[in-house]
């Protein structure tokens, strides 16, 4: 007997379904304190800006010699400014990574239908079509609204995204528990 995970049906099915909940778990936190979550990200994104500056700031010195050194460090000024202005001014930050949101929901709600129509013979492949399409309502509910409501779209959005992520996971898990007890001699 192996301890390969995915040799044991049966802990891939629980671990999409864990995953499922935990995701829409982490969904409903982010809907309670939409607020919270946005400055949450973009504090967070700040601090990943500075942190790969000075990454590459470090490698520019290091690669000194292989050319294009005022390059890498104006690269790594700018990661960094980016960080600390993000910092500095986080409404406008909000606002910046709201209409990125905005993009990202958009393509991952096509890659979600995109997705779905290729799960499209396995049993309950239309709730991945639903997080599809509501992931391009909520892409176009930021651009419209933007940037009135800002400040907590991107926390609540985000929030929802994450819930029917997790409970269309929930439903694939659930789907392949059932396929794998009707296998079992």
């Amino acid at each position: 007997m192996t301890s390969d995970v995915s040799r044991d049906p049966n802990k891939n099915v629980n671990g999409s379904l864990i995953t499922g909940i935990l995701l829409s778990v982490l969904g409903i936190i982010a809907i309670v304190a939409p607020n919270f979550t946005t400055i949450f990200a973009e504090t967070w994104i700040a601090a990943i800006l500075i942190f790969a500056g000075f990454t590459k700031a470090v490698y520019a010195t290091q690669t000194r010699e292989r050319g294009g050194f005022v390059w890498k460090l104006l690269l790594s000024g700018l990661y960094i400014a980016t960080g600390i202005m993000l910092f500095v001014y986080p409404y406008t930050g909000v606002l910046t990574l709201t209409l990125l949101l905005g993009t990202f929901l958009l393509t991952e709600g096509t890659f979600e239908l995109i997705l779905a129509f290729k799960l499209r013979p396995q049993e309950n492949w239309t709730w991945i079509l639903a997080n599809g399409i509501i992931t391009l309502v909520l892409g176009a509910i930021i651009w419209f609204q933007w940037p009135f409501n800002a400040p907590w779209l991107i926390g609540t959005l985000v929030g929802v995204s994450i819930i029917f992520t997790g409970i269309s996971r929930v439903m694939l898990a659930l789907s392949g528990r059932s396929t794998l007890s009707g296998e079992l001699p």
